[in-house]
This record gives C-alpha cells, structure tokens and sequence, in this order.
C-alpha cells in the first residue's frame, strides 16, 4: 500500500460514509476457513445407518462447491432400524445480532451419486439449538422441482414451511435427518446455507477494476477499486498460472477492497481476475487482467509485510466518519472501540515511518480523529468502552451499566493521542491543530473524579451519569491497567497523587490480595509481589505464573518497560520473563494441545470457538487455543522466539491464518477451527511493538512527552540501563 493515490482513500472514504448497507443475511454456511471438516457443525449416526464424518463433525470439500473453495459433504447410508443427523451451528459474529428479514431458507445443492433419487434426499429442518424437542422436519424433495446429478442447483424453502419463531435471533441451527431408508449409499454436496428475504432482480451493470497486486513469499495480495453497492453480496476472485484458464479460488465479503491469495508456492507468477455476484448470485462481467509474482523474502521483509497488512485494519477498516477502529471485522460497522483505537493510533504513526503511507495522508486521518474525538461525548472527560462513529454517542454495548466512561480505554485511547502529539511536531496548521486538539481532550479528562473519593485508593474503571459506580469495579494490578494509574498520576490538569501508585496499583492490602488470589486462582502474587520461579523463569511481579500476555502489551506500546523501575522489579525484565514462561509452557504443553511449540506459543485473549476469552498458561485457562499476537507482539522482549512463530504462522498456516489484515485472531488445531474475524485489540500490537523492537520508536516519542517525564520524577522512577 506504499504512497497509495490520496486521491482514491478520500473518495473511498466519502462513499463509505454515505453509504447506507443492508443488513447482512443470516449465513449459517458460506466457507470453512479450515480443511477437513466444519468446526460449527454436528454430526450423528446410528447403525446400520451411516453419516461420514470427522470427529462428529461434517467433512469440507474443497473440489466441488458452489462459491469458492469448499463445501459441506453429505455421504450417508439410511437404513431401517438406523438413524443419522447432521447440524450445522450459526456462529454468532460479535456485534452483528441484527439481520435482514428473511423470506426463505435457501441453499445449494449438488448431487454426486447418480443413483439418488428425490426420496433419497433428508429431511430438512430450523430452529433453536436449545429447543431441540420443537423441531419439525419437512422434506427437502418437496423443495426440489428436478434432481439434477453433478450440477449445482437452488433450493428455496419458504419460512413458513417451518414450525418456528418469526424472530431470526432465535434461529441457530439447521439439521439435516434421515429420510426414506434405502440402504445404498448417497452423496450430496451443500453450500451457501442462509436465511435471506425475497430480493429483487436487479441487473448489476458494474465491471470490477483490480487496482493492484502485489506479490510476498507465499501469497498475493489484491486489491480492486471500493464500490458500494447494496446489490453485491460477494466479490469473487480468479486466479490462473497461465493467463488463460482461470479457476475461482475465494469469495470476499464487499466490506473489503482486496483479497489475500495464500497460494503457498514461492517465485511463481499467478493472473487475477475478479467479478461482483448479487444476491442471486448472478455474476457481472470480470475486471482487468493483474499479475504478480512471489518470491523469497528476508527476515526483515516479512516484518514490513506483517506490519504493513495489520496497519491496514486501522487504515482501510476503519470507521469512515471518524478514521478510528471497529471492534472487530466483520462487526458493527458503526461502533468504535476507544482502546483499539489508540493502539490503531500508533499502528498509523509506524506505518508512516514506515512509508506505507506519507505523513500528508496521516495528517489527514489525524485532523479527522482528533475533530470526532473532541466532539465525542465523554463523562467527566473520559471516553466511553464504544463509541457511534456517525453520532459520537455511547455505545452501551455490554450493557446499560456500561453507557458512561471507561478509564482503563481512555488510558489506551490516551497513551495513542499522546504518542501522537510528539509525533506531528511540525509548524504545519494542520499538525498545530492537532496537537492544539490532543491537549484539549488530555486535560480533559477528569482522572481525580474516577478516585471516586477524596482520599480514597484506588481508581475505578467506570462511571455511569444514570447509576454512577454500580460496576464498583476498582483497579488493581497486576494485569492490562498500569498505563490508567500512569496517566492519572501524569495528568497535568486532574491529577492524583504519585502515592496511589503503591496504594491503587501495587497494593499491597487486603482487598488487593482477595482480588488477585480470585482471579489468578492462587496466591502467587497475590501481594504484587510474586518471586517464584516458573519453567525455569523468576517472576518477580505478576498473579499466577504472569497471567495471558496482553498485560506485558497494552500498557507498554507507548510506554517504555526499560524506564520503568518501581520498588519491585524493572518492567521490561519483568515482562520478558513473562514472555519467557509463556513460550516455555507452550513448549512443554503439559495439556498436550496440538501445534503447541517452539514456533507456536502465546497465550492471551482473543475471539474463541464460542467467544472472546483470556487464555494463559495454566491448566484451567488453557484451551489450545493459539493467538498470534501473543507471540508477535512480544517481539520486543522475544524477537527470535517471536520470529519463528511469525515464520511458522505464515508459511505453514497462512492458508488459513493469513487474510486481508494479516493474521487472524485465533485459532485451535485440536478442534480445526479458525477465528474468521479480526480484532480491534490485537492487530495493532503486532505492528506497534515489532516497530518498537525495530527502532523504538512509539516508546522514544511517548516517553518524550513533558508530562511523562515530570510524573516518572513524581514517581522517584530512574532509567535503568540494560547491559
């Protein structure tokens, strides 16, 4: 995306803010993003029937499908006295729970075995997955006016057709059941399994324009000229080693404008081609011809490729009105996430260091984030967990309670505009007006008033203007929230005093301890203070064995562990061993996870099977589950460990990890499942803490802020200098 046509961003930008989307179809199936089998999925049988399957749940196939690249396979025996059912699970996408009012399930299917007949085919069914007794199953035959063998064919059943709920919230499972038993063995093939109204014909005159593709090691990237149209519900993408024959190899939701082709070879040339399909999946013309060839790329060409395609999510993703980060891809397309996009804040400032884009574009971006944020509503200065990115208002997305300020994102959000201050130092009115802006909404914020009491402690993390401190959450470390107490300590108009930092932070009372030893499940740590030593690692400060690795990253994308020297411990010693005990666990991987190892490690929060959890390395709160920015973001105290997890996530599960925004947020080969989301929280620590492994340089401009440096003198804490 090197110096990018400023031209093509503003005009992208115009027509996503103006634009009014659809709500989404209600998509039970579209792609598994892992080989195999279909990780939302359910599969049982009883002989003498038969339903193939993988570890209970329905293989993939990748050669027949009717939007690239798989399908679900359907082979199954139905015998009398036998019974077999196959499930397939809506996965609920976070912060997408509104759907587009749906006439008719609709789905695809492609009939293998020439010897099945219409009685043949199973029974079909929706409902609740909670409320398996209410199902009631229809014929799929009734639904199919013609049986075609080996050809895609549409099958429409209408809602009504269904015993169920007329809310769609409700409905998250269709299952597949023996019909008429035979005994011979059938084949079916299933795709695009969606809950969607009745849409109009409307003939999509629009003929895609491929921008640019551009070749890495084992992937390709492409990217097309952003066309909003509620008519396109994908973009499908061609991929050919001759420039004649082309084969489709993926379909791309249009909230993109490029499409990653992992096609794991090195130092070939590949041709593109793209289309749009509607919603009847009638496919307009094809684009332009593209090429690109890949080819070998060093140590620290892979880091600019990392870099560069996490930046993207806070450049190309996001929210149009004001330039700050979505929770999550796909998500509400409205709803900004206040700590995410702090962290996005200084993913942009590396990147421009970085010359994926010039600092024109950035001074642009950062005119338009600091004018929203000014204007954003705020509670007693601090920024709400989420925010509507047209309106500015809260949004109280976990819940009435939460519809007020949230200290711990304004730290985050904080520690980014900060950093960004120091950055866009230069004479220029556009770069005065928003460090002028940044200033403003510093001294803003009111961190005395979330003390909550004069002489109180600690620091809550929320507020409420309707039911003020009913979260009665106050904030205690060890974990994410150094950087709150730090800037609260720092701020040069609301300040609290340096001592609560041993009192709030670091306390040492019994409150303190009660909390801890809750959390962490055990007393390690429970008075701040841990110093046991784990897989061979001293810990000097940290609950359990140092907890999930994002408390050695949020805090410290801006702030630099080697100056941070308190009475217990220097932090970037501190957190390299946390780092360290995190690599050795997964090493050792005691619960025997799959894909745990020298090149595979890193436990910390992130999207998960049924939803976002905090893993770390103890029994009890290990799910096999891997997120690469555990690993990547640790570059800074790990860089060889984190080099080869880096090395090892690209090369050898890029076909499924690697996407339009880098890595994708999780994943678990013991349960071959992959997050099909990107997330807010964890791209940019990739890219910001590789650039401060790299040059240093968000830590350098941060800890350059006069206040930062007054209150680390407030504090009595000295740079330590590493041998």
């Amino acid at each position: 995306m090197k110096n990018f046509g400023l031209g093509f961003l503003a005009v992208c930008l115009v027509v996503i803010a103006n634009a009014h989307p659809r709500l989404p179809d209600k998509i039970f199936f579209d792609n598994s993003p892992m080989p195999g089998s279909y990780f939302y999925s359910e599969v049982t049988y009883t002989s003498p029937s038969f339903l193939k399957n993988k570890r209970q749940k329905l293989p993939v196939n990748d050669q027949q499908f009717f939007t690239p690249g798989n399908s679900l396979e359907l082979n199954y025996v139905s015998a009398k006295s036998g019974n077999w059912q196959a499930g397939i699970l809506f996965h609920q996408q976070r912060g997408i729970n509104e759907f587009a009012d749906a006439t008719s399930l609709t789905l695809r299917l492609y009939v293998q075995s020439g010897s099945t007949t219409k009685n043949d085919l199973p029974l079909i069914s929706i409902g609740n997955r909670k409320k398996e007794e209410t199902f009631s199953f229809i014929p799929l035959q009734n639904y199919v006016s013609r049986l075609v063998y080996n050809q895609w064919i549409t099958v429409k059943i209408p809602m009504d057709k269904f015993a169920v709920s007329a809310d769609l919230k409700e409905l998250d499972k269709v299952v597949f059941k023996q019909n008429e038993p035979d005994g011979n063995e059938h084949t079916l093939f299933i795709d695009q399994v969606e809950l969607v109204p009745d849409y109009p014909q409307v003939a999509l005159d629009i003929k895609p324009q491929i921008a640019l593709a551009v070749g890495y090691e084992k992937h390709v990237d492409i990217t097309w000229k952003f066309v909003t149209d509620d008519n396109i519900k994908y973009v499908k993408i061609y991929r050919s080693v001759d420039g004649k024959s082309f084969y489709p190899v993926g379909v791309q939701l249009p909230i993109y404008n490029r499409y990653a082709d992992f096609t794991g070879e090195t130092g070939k040339t590949f041709y593109y081609l793209v289309s749009f399909l509607d919603h009847q999946y009638k496919e307009t013309a094809r684009s332009n011809l593209a090429r690109a060839t890949t080819r070998q790329m060093t140590d620290n060409e892979l880091l600019d490729m990392v870099q560069e395609a996490h930046f993207r999510y806070y450049w190309e993703g996001a929210e149009p009105n004001s330039g700050l980060a979505l929770e999550n891809i796909p998500g509400k397309n409205n709803m900004i996430a206040a700590g995410a996009s702090g962290f996005g804040i200084m993913a942009i400032i590396a990147a421009t260091e970085r010359r994926f884009i010039t600092r024109q574009q950035a001074v642009e971006r950062f005119s338009t984030i600091t004018e929203f944020l000014e204007k954003a509503e705020k509670f007693h200065g601090a920024f709400p967990h989420f925010i509507d990115g047209v309106t500015g208002k809260v949004v109280p997305f976990f819940g009435q309670r939460d519809n007020g300020g949230d200290l711990v994102e304004t730290s985050f959000l904080l520690q980014g505009l900060l950093t960004a201050r120091q950055y866009f130092s230069g004479n220029q009115p556009q770069e005065k007006m928003i460090r002028e802006r940044i200033d403003r909404i510093w001294q803003g914020v009111e961190w005395d008033w979330y003390r909550r009491y004069p002489d109180n402690k600690y620091l809550f993390w929320h507020w409420s203007p309707d039911k003020q401190w009913i979260i009665n959450h106050q904030l205690i470390g060890w974990n994410e929230t150094m950087i709150t107490y730090l800037l609260a300590i720092f701020s040069p108009a609301h300040p609290v005093p340096a001592s609560i930092y041993y009192s709030g932070w670091a306390s040492r009372d019994s409150i303190a301890q009660k909390y801890r030893t809750n959390w962490g499940k055990t007393t390690d740590g429970s008075h701040y203070a841990n110093g046991k030593t784990y897989f061979g690692i001293p810990l000097p400060v940290g609950v359990s064995n140092g907890g999930p690795l994002f408390f050695i990253h949020y805090s410290f994308m801006g702030l630099d562990p080697h100056k941070m020297t308190d009475a217990y411990t220097n932090y970037f010693n501190n957190n390299k061993n946390i780092a360290l005990i995190n690599y050795r666990y997964c090493i050792e991987n005691p619960e025997d996870h799959d894909g745990y190892g020298m090149d595979a490690w890193g436990l910390t929060a992130s999207d998960g099977l049924w939803g976002y959890s905090a893993d770390e390395p103890v029994a009890h709160a290990d799910h096999g589950k891997i997120t690469p920015t555990g690993a990547l973001a640790s570059f800074a105290y790990t860089p060889d460990e984190s080099m080869a997890a880096l090395k090892n996530y690209y090369r050898n599960y890029g076909h499924f990890l690697w996407g339009a925004y880098g890595f994708k947020d999780a994943f678990n080969l013991d349960e071959n499942w992959c997050a099909d989301k990107f997330m807010g929280l964890n791209q940019a620590p990739v890219t910001v803490m590789i650039e401060n492994y790299r040059s240093g340089l968000l830590w350098n401009l941060f800890m350059s802020c006069p206040e930062v440096k007054e209150g680390m003198k407030k504090l009595g804490m000295e740079s330590l200098k590493l041998k």
